[in-house]
C-alpha cells in the first residue's frame, strides 16, 4: 500500500474501535473505514442464505459478489447491502460470533482485501478492523491496537445495545466477546495481533475522551495535522 495517509486501529470485539475510529477520523479531518461493518453484513447475507462455515468458495463468491456501501450519517456509520439498510442487525452477539468466523475464512478475507485497499487508496482514511495494520495497510505510518480487559469491553457493549434497544444479558456479551478473543487470537489466518510497530492503548481504566486525546496527539505529531 504506497498511500501513506492512513490510520489503521486495530483490537478486540467491543474495544470501542468503531466509535474511536470515527471521532478520530472527524478530529483530523480524514474519513473513516469501518472494516468490521463489512464482514458483519456478510456474516449476516450468509447466514441468511444459509451458506455455512463449510462452503468456504461460496462463502468468499458471496462476499466478493455482495453490493456493501457505508455511509456517515449524524455521527454513525451506516451498512447498506443493496437497497437494504442492515445498521441495526450486525451488533447482535450471534452476528459478532459468526463474523468471528466467516472472516477467518481464507476466500472471504481474499474476496475483501481488494476492495478494503481500494477504499483506501486515496489516503486520508481511518481505518479500524483485525488486521488492518498488519495484513491490508502494513505501511501505514501510524497504527493503533485499542484493548481492554473482557469485563469492561462486556459493559461497553451493553450499554451500547441498551441504547439501541437491543435485549441483551452481560454475562450473554461477555461469553460472546471471550468465545470471540479465543477465535480471533488462535486463527492461522490474520490472527488479532498488534503490528510489531503499532501505538498499544489499553483502555481498561481509560475515557473514550482520554484514548481520543491519546490518539489526536499521535495524529498531530506523525502527520503534522
Amino acid at each position: 500500500m504506497e498511500n501513506e495517509n492512513i490510520i489503521t486501529m486495530d483490537g478486540p470485539a467491543g474495544s470501542g474501535k468503531s466509535t474511536l475510529a470515527r471521532n478520530l477520523a472527524q478530529a483530523v479531518g480524514w474519513s473513516c473505514l469501518d472494516t468490521g461493518a463489512i464482514y458483519r453484513a456478510v456474516a449476516l447475507v450468509a447466514s441468511e442464505r444459509g451458506v455455512g462455515l463449510d462452503r468456504p468458495r461460496e462463502a468468499g463468491e458471496l462476499a466478493a459478489g455482495l453490493d456493501v456501501r457505508l455511509y456517515a450519517e449524524n455521527g454513525v456509520t451506516l451498512t447498506v447491502v443493496g437497497d437494504r439498510d442492515v445498521t441495526g442487525l450486525l451488533r447482535t452477539p450471534e452476528i459478532s460470533a459468526l463474523t468471528s468466523k466467516y472472516s477467518a475464512i481464507p476466500e472471504v478475507r481474499a474476496a475483501l482485501m481488494g476492495l478494503q485497499r481500494r477504499l483506501g487508496a486515496g489516503g486520508r482514511v481511518v481505518a479500524e478492523g483485525r488486521d488492518m495494520g498488519t495484513v491490508v495497510f502494513p505501511q501505514a505510518p501510524l497504527k493503533f491496537f485499542l484493548t481492554a480487559s473482557p469485563e469492561t469491553r462486556a459493559h461497553r457493549r451493553y450499554l451500547q445495545l441498551a441504547r439501541e434497544g437491543v435485549p441483551v444479558g452481560r454475562e450473554e456479551i461477555l461469553e460472546g466477546i471471550l468465545a470471540r478473543d479465543h477465535n480471533d487470537s488462535s486463527r492461522e489466518t490474520a490472527r488479532l495481533e498488534p503490528a510489531p510497530d503499532a501505538y498499544i492503548i489499553d483502555s481498561t481504566n481509560l475515557s473514550a475522551f482520554e484514548v481520543e486525546t491519546i490518539m489526536i496527539g499521535e495524529a498531530k505529531r506523525v502527520f503534522g495535522i
